[in-house]
């Protein structure tokens, strides 16, 4: 491993996570071009034995994992927020249990914050795979300047979460990570713009992220439509968009999370809604 700097890295992993997906996942995180000085690792809730070995390694092989262990479930949004309390580091950078970082991530991000001490919060760009980390089926492109990402916040989630890294004191300063079925990062970014939080997103692809049928099929139903929706109205509420913009984006989430079919709303977001 290269040198480490003063950054950490905090990642979550739960019982239905696959162990081999999330040992690529950490490999990924310590096979980097510049490496963290400490690794947050949250266990949410009980987990099967063979994660549970592939973590025992881990913390052997490498004293900057710290493991957080929990006794029951919280969701991911809990996660977040007791793996960034338990950060030392104010740079902190996100990572996902089933994807993969390219190798020089932590250094493009770590440096591009250091040079750019106005920014507080920076991502870029992921590529998904299905199956082979090579068999790449979509690209989802997030607009890069602060300016075009508050106006796309008005219209969807203007960060690919697993990409960012961020200063921990301005996200607690925003009221930290909070539950909100699985809209916990939309969540924070509104609550970054609403305190002037500058935003920016490289160009380059930062993460490869596994996708398959379940994931389209979670991007769906009542319960993703009914979180979206409060989404859409904490942010009319709050000003940043107008009743007929909430009402627009409403009816085109109803249409694509509750009225299509799973098949459909994966050529959807395959073929439309990713470049």
């Amino acid at each position: 491993m290269s040198n480490k700097n003063n950054f950490s890295v905090s990642i979550s992993v739960y019982k239905n996570d696959s162990p081999e997906h999330f040992k690529e996942a950490m490999l990924s995180i310590l096979n980097q071009t510049l490496t963290p000085n400490e690794i947050i690792l949250v266990v949410d809730g009980p987990i099967p034995i063979e994660t549970k070995e592939i973590i025992d390694l881990l913390v052997y092989e490498n004293e900057i994992l710290r493991v957080i262990e929990l006794d029951v479930n919280l969701g991911h949004g809990n996660a977040r927020r007791i793996g960034l309390e338990n950060c030392t580091n104010n740079i902190v950078a996100l990572m996902d249990s089933d994807d993969i970082s390219v190798n020089n991530r932590f250094e493009i991000q770590y440096k591009f914050l250091l040079n750019n001490l106005n920014v507080n919060v920076i991502g870029g760009q992921i590529e998904e795979f299905e199956g082979d980390v090579n068999n790449i089926v979509s690209k989802r492109v997030v607009p890069e300047t602060d300016v075009e990402i508050k106006e796309y916040l008005k219209y969807r989630c203007p960060l690919n979460q697993m990409t960012v890294m961020f200063r921990k004191d301005k996200v607690l300063e925003s009221g930290g990570y909070l539950d909100w079925f699985c809209n916990e990062d939309y969540y924070l970014w509104i609550r970054m713009y609403l305190k002037n939080n500058i935003f920016h997103n490289l160009k380059q692809t930062l993460v490869k992220v596994r996708v398959n049928i379940k994931m389209f099929e979670r991007r769906g139903g009542w319960l993703y439509f009914k979180s979206e929706y409060g989404i859409q109205k904490l942010m009319k509420i709050n000003g940043i968009i107008s009743f007929w913009q909430f009402y627009i984006n409403v009816l085109i989430r109803f249409v694509v999370q509750v009225v299509l079919p799973n098949k459909v709303r994966r050529i959807l977001f395959l073929k439309i809604l990713r470049n």
